[in-house]
């Protein structure tokens, strides 16, 4: 009881310093709104703290944490989230930059995900869990997508696709590897099923009677 009231209360001292920190740019920013320039002033830790406080806010809901148990993790970081997304929206000439980054940022991880899957294929030599449209899709997609940035010059659209493309084409030469694989282990299993029932029909007839299953 005593060291969960200890939690609390450093919990609330933590909201409050951070409260300060999220807040300090703001004189900064005044100077900024005041001469109508960011002028050397970087965006990027703005856009860092935000996917900071982004991440630790869903940390601190019921659906990470156990309960509320963090609720003061997920409140300050929420208030977090308002500063950092007002101070983004001062840098006008930077919001494609910020918006381009979060979008490769996540196409990347998007792209890069299926790894797992082409991990498993690798160790258990079976496409089972690699769907075979999907990875045909991922490939069209970032493909296509891929000659539209190039197309039109935009990176932000091209970067994550030249990672995407290559995934693709890599889920598609490991289907194409160890789909007979895959086949012939389901053939088996269907000859293993087929004489099965056969045993079991055979057994049946002479005896009138099912199997025995043996127990360990």
């Amino acid at each position: 009881m005593v060291s969960n009231t200890v939690r609390v209360a450093v919990g609330i001292l933590g909201n409050a310093a951070s409260m300060l920190l999220y807040a300090a740019p703001i004189l900064t920013f005044r100077r900024v709104v005041k001469k109508g320039s960011v002028e050397e002033f970087s965006c990027v830790p703005y856009i860092l703290a935000l996917f900071n406080c982004l991440l630790y806010t869903w940390y601190g809901l019921p659906v990470v944490s156990s309960g509320w148990e963090n609720s003061t993790v997920s409140s300050i970081n929420g208030l977090g989230i308002l500063l950092e997304i007002a101070f983004i929206s001062i840098y006008t000439c930077m919001r494609k930059v910020f918006v381009g980054s979060i979008g490769l940022v996540a196409s990347i991880s998007m792209y890069s995900s299926p790894m797992v899957a082409a991990k498993q294929v690798i160790t258990t030599k079976s496409v089972e869990f690699m769907p075979f449209y999907l990875s045909l899709f991922s490939f069209l997609s970032s493909a296509l997508w891929m000659i539209y940035g190039l197309l039109g010059k935009d990176l932000f659209i091209a970067s994550p696709n030249f990672v995407g493309c290559p995934m693709g084409i890599l889920q598609l030469v490991l289907y194409c590897i160890y789909r007979k694989s895959h086949e012939e282990a389901e053939k088996l299993h269907d000859i293993d099923q087929e004489n099965g029932l056969k045993v079991v029909t055979t057994h049946k007839k002479i005896t009138g009677s099912e199997p025995e299953v043996q127990k360990d």
